[in-house]
């Protein structure tokens, strides 16, 4: 079987996110497939600008195959365009300006999609809301796996991303809450589809003091890894932890590992630890009392899985259906929907040891049913082989952009309003 796998951005220091999603996939399922990855050059996921050379490069181990992107995204011009079509009546012709400016606009990548056809079996896609992704699924629907790696924000509410939930070949979701929110959306329930996610390198042995030795660390810590960013949820984390240290003199320190986009307070219990590299954010694991995760919007958090696969628990924020309903069904973690429930979770995990040792050892036990690499892997293996023994469905079909005139009708309700319209909460199932 040969398969493309096709990413906005990938190299291996790009960290976190679907484009390390994508790189652990590439790179599994390269043990089973020939496995190329289609990509643009670039680095950066403000600007796409072309830093990559273009050409062909090998990536531990992959067939990198990149291309140029056509026109850095301006900032500015984003903004307008999402004010319009989230929140105001707009026309399909604006939704499709929004999709080339959130970028990255590669036309060449698509041309190159569309001319591969025949030379892959299939063509995956990440992640649903990128210029890439959806005209190169357009180009090749029925070739088109989409690993859409949805959240709960507003993109998913527009128009335009109807058609590919409903006209690829099979989607791989990452969690049962993202499924049923496309689902909710699209009503693409015929479309084939399983949550599989992803899994993660996890070593075997992480050490608790080496990491305490190398950043002179004595403290009990909560942990938070990731982007340092207000859409992370982490302003809301530093108002709420300075107020749970001032009424616990004695309690945890927390420390941040991840590049700040929001600046970090000046605050004797708050650590700043930069970006760093993989043995040292597992060592700050093992170190953890538990992980930390406030934010709101996810469709799957690796490091919630490498806190369980580590058997630690996990704070998180329940406004987050994700991150609540992976709480729920391993029993590994506690949530939070305000201050008083974060600083009373906090302390209790803080305080009391068995609970935070069981809560750790049942996130275990599920990161060891669903997220081993061995089930990820067999989810991906069975549904490509599937697909390739049973002929593409008539939906599996190419979809038509309206004319000039209808483009531009100004009809279209803000996406929005169709978020409203979601159901919200946590998975009413337990399959996984």
């Amino acid at each position: 079987m040969k398969l493309a796998v096709v990413v906005q951005r990938y190299g291996a220091e790009i960290n976190g996110g679907a484009e390390l999603h994508a790189r652990y996939i590439a790179e599994h399922l390269a043990r089973h497939a020939d496995v190329d990855v289609l990509t643009t050059c670039a680095k950066d996921y403000v600007t796409w600008r072309n830093e990559y050379p273009v050409g062909t490069t090998r990536v531990k181990g992959v067939t990198v195959h990149r291309f140029p992107v056509s026109r850095e995204r301006s900032v500015r011009r984003f903004g307008r365009l999402s004010d319009r079509v989230f929140h105001r009546t707009h026309a399909i012709a604006d939704e499709l300006a929004w999709l080339e400016s959130e970028g990255p606009t590669s036309p060449a990548l698509v041309r190159h999609v569309r001319a591969a056809r025949q030379q892959y079996d299939f063509f995956v896609f990440f992640s649903y809301r990128y210029y890439h992704a959806w005209h190169g699924a357009r180009a090749v629907p029925e070739r088109a796996v989409l690993v859409p790696t949805a959240e709960r924000d507003h993109a998913i509410g527009l128009e335009i991303f109807r058609p590919p939930f409903q006209r690829v070949r099979a989607l791989m979701y990452n969690s049962l809450e993202e499924r049923d929110m496309i689902r909710a959306v699209s009503r693409n329930e015929r479309v084939p589809g399983v949550v599989v996610g992803v899994g993660s390198e996890v070593p075997e042995r992480p050490l608790a003091e080496r990491f305490r030795q190398r950043f002179n660390l004595r403290d009990r810590i909560a942990l938070y890894i990731g982007r340092i960013d207000a859409n992370k949820g982490c302003g809301e984390l530093f108002a709420f932890f300075r107020q749970y240290a001032q009424g616990s003199p004695d309690g945890l320190t927390l420390v941040l590992v991840g590049d700040p986009v929001l600046p970090v307070p000046d605050h004797p219990r708050i650590r700043h630890l930069g970006s760093l590299p993989d043995e040292d954010k597992f060592d700050a694991l093992a170190a953890a009392e538990v992980l930390l995760m406030p934010s709101y919007f996810e469709s799957l958090s690796m490091v919630t899985l490498e806190a369980w696969a580590l058997g630690k628990p996990v704070l998180a924020n329940a406004h987050c259906d994700v991150l609540k309903g992976q709480c729920l069904r391993s029993n590994g973690g506690l949530f939070y929907g305000n201050y008083a429930e974060f600083a009373e979770a906090l302390r209790t995990l803080e305080r009391n040891g068995p609970l935070a040792r069981a809560l750790g050892a049942n996130g275990q036990a599920y990161f060891t049913r669903h997220y081993t690499w061995p089930v990820i892997e067999g989810k991906y293996l069975d549904m490509l082989e599937t697909l390739q023994r049973e002929p593409a469905a008539a939906t599996a079909s190419e979809w038509p952009i309206p004319g000039w005139r209808e483009r531009r009708r100004a009809t279209v309700p803000p996406a929005s309003r169709m978020l409203e319209r979601i159901p919200k909460g946590p998975s009413r199932s337990h399959e996984e």
